[in-house]
């Protein structure tokens, strides 16, 4: 069965576009909409905008044997060694066998040839982004893991027992009869159009219209009041049209799985249209906003908010851990993850979260809008691709959803004596201080029993099994290491020697030799990498190896420098390696932070805000 066609972006008319967008004008909004006009008078909007984008852009049908190094002079020597096979058959004779054998070879060395070169031309432009691309061309792609569901023995069950474990079905809200616009509304602009547009990735995955951000930036870029005058009727109202809210999702597989006969080893990537897109970020941009003025996030939370980041969440639980110290105190910290937090969100729990804030109506009826009447259709090999209701959740692969989730679980910060709550969207640490280790433990087990008490009201629960749990000690410390245990729900948590946490390797002692360890050995595999894909005489040119090694391994090798300083031991090893001779070392780079360079850390300005040892001497 052929695919659909499908327009070619890349080949896009834009002088035709920008002719035809200079007489485009959105029909006028209905004064006193009900939601099935808004609906209907998006739709139609959207529709034109569309058709008008999409005559411009010819059509392709790509299948999978469609090869991006393909030309129209193979497809000649393909004929032409068709034509003599032909001619040989019907003719079996010495000299149409001799055309046969030459016009085939010509043919393969062509092939050959336009293999070589195709891949040259890529290499010699790779990009840090492209260049992982690459390793997946020359190393191949693992292959993907199959949902092997007990007791699903066909697509169609299978599809229906994954819609049963992350979109349960529930009594849906009543729909609204009518929409009114907010007074505290504020207009659309088109320069907020310009920055959501400018956080969003070309490379990123379009929705089922097909459209990606790079035409929709160049739309802006001729009319930049179209996208505002689409768009501002809906944010006025609270209102997001169901169009907007069907769109089909990915089933992927979580790597690294023993197995793949749980939904649990999967995970629905979303893919809604990129004009939904625009205006998540319109409302995440806004939202955000009033985070700070509403307190609708804790100081503590992290992830989802400009300058709180993994850096910042490390950072605040060393400063915990290393403020105890001289009391003289034992801290331990449990680290805990949500539980498919995402798919079980109710929409009715962070609707009274924000109605309860004073966030703006108008956000808090776009929400509500954006969470009620979605469908979804699952996609993978061989499934129904039937569309379903989903009445629970945010869904995964929108810009707003870690936002909410923030906000969602903002209420799992629990204020108890001597307890410390630090969270990067759904991982949790949790760290207590006493005189003993004997005595953590017990605060531990209170602990994740209140959160766990007060998680099951909004449908949040805990992953027993990824929970790890650390003993801090000073490294001049001259105690043996603690190794008490932590029961949890009868099961047994031992002490880690050193666990990873929002990609920072952790030490008891916080030693950052084994964080940059790691981070040097990683950056080894990827220079293997780049050897192998460029072997003497051909692959990657001499000077974008150099290139290259600057711009892939400095991240790789710096990862977690804003936190800790390099130890002079990693330090001297990349410069005698290999990596140094490139230029990879850390030293040859521009520290990140400047605490880099002074060995002093940089707190986030939010840190001051709450008083953290206070809070765990209470």
């Amino acid at each position: 069965m052929l695919t659909p066609p499908t327009p070619h972006w890349a080949l896009l008319d834009l002088d035709a576009v920008g002719r035809a967008l200079d007489t485009f004008t959105t029909l006028p909004c209905p004064p006193k909409p009900t939601p099935n006009s808004l609906s209907r008078w998006f739709d139609i909007s959207s529709t034109r905008l569309t058709s008008l984008l999409t005559s411009h852009a010819p059509s392709m049908r790509p299948c999978p044997r469609s090869k991006a190094r393909w030309s129209p002079r193979l497809s000649s020597l393909r004929r032409e060694y068709h034509k003599f096979a032909r001619i040989s058959r019907l003719d079996p004779s010495s000299l149409n066998w001799s055309n046969v054998k030459s016009s085939r070879r010509t043919y393969f060395k062509a092939i050959a040839s336009a293999k070589k070169a195709h891949w040259s031309d890529f290499l010699s432009s790779a990009t840090p982004q492209s260049f992982w691309m690459a390793k997946r061309f020359a190393f191949g792609r693992p292959p993907q893991g199959f949902p092997d569901l007990p007791g699903a023995s066909n697509p169609a069950e299978v599809a229906e027992t994954l819609l049963d474990h992350f979109f349960p079905s529930k009594a849906p809200p009543p729909p609204r009869l009518r929409l009114t616009r907010y007074e505290d509304y504020t207009p659309l602009t088109s320069e907020e159009i310009s920055r959501a547009l400018s956080k969003s990735s070309n490379t990123s995955a379009p929705g089922p219209d097909h459209i990606p951000y790079s035409v929709w930036k160049s739309v802006h870029r001729i009319k930049p009041s179209l996208h505002p005058s689409l768009l501002d009727p809906l944010l006025a109202h609270g209102f997001h049209p169901p169009s907007l809210k069907k769109a089909p999702g990915i089933v992927l597989d979580k790597p690294g799985k023993p197995s793949y006969d749980s939904p649990s080893s999967f995970r629905v990537i979303v893919l809604f249209r990129t004009l939904s897109k625009i205006l998540e970020r319109v409302v995440a941009s806004r939202l955000s906003a009033q985070a700070a003025i509403c307190s609708l996030i804790h100081p503590l939370q992290c992830g989802s908010l400009p300058g709180r980041s993994t850096a910042d969440a490390a950072l605040v639980l060393q400063h915990n851990v290393e403020s105890f110290h001289p009391l003289p105190y034992k801290v331990s910290t449990l680290f805990l993850d949500v539980k498919a937090g995402f798919d079980n969100m109710e929409s009715p729990s962070l609707l009274s979260v924000l109605r309860r804030k004073v966030v703006s109506p108008y956000l808090v009826q776009w929400v509500g809008s954006f969470l009620r009447d979605r469908t979804c259709r699952l996609t993978f090999q061989g499934s129904p691709r039937l569309f379903a209701p989903v009445s629970v959740g945010v869904p995964q692969g929108s810009p707003i959803s870690p936002l909410l989730f923030v906000i969602y679980v903002t209420s799992l910060h629990l204020d108890i004596p001597r307890l410390l709550i630090i969270s990067y969207v759904d991982d949790f640490a949790v760290t207590v201080a006493s005189p003993s280790y004997r005595t953590n433990v017990h605060l531990l087990k209170k602990s994740f029993s209140a959160l766990k008490r007060k998680a099951s009201p909004i449908n949040i629960s805990l992953c027993i099994p990824k929970t790890e749990v650390i003993h801090w000690r000073t490294a001049r410390s001259n105690e043996p290491p603690c190794s008490l245990p932590v029961q949890l729900e009868n099961q047994l948590f031992y002490i880690q020697s050193r666990l990873k946490w929002l990609g920072f390797i952790f030490s008891p002692t916080i030693d950052p030799r084994s964080h940059f360890s790691r981070r040097y050995t990683l950056a080894n595999a990827a220079l293997a990498t780049i050897r192998h894909l460029s072997p003497p005489g051909m692959g990657l040119p001499p000077y974008l190896c150099l290139s290259l090694a600057r711009s892939l391994l400095a991240p790789i090798l710096l990862y977690g420098s804003a936190v800790w300083t390099p130890p002079p031991s990693i330090m001297a090893q990349c410069a005698s390696s290999d990596i140094g001779s490139l230029g990879g070392s850390p030293t040859a780079f521009p520290p990140p932070n400047k605490h880099v360079c002074t060995g002093k850390p940089v707190f986030p300005r939010y840190l001051l805000l709450y008083d953290t040892n206070a809070a765990l001497l209470a």
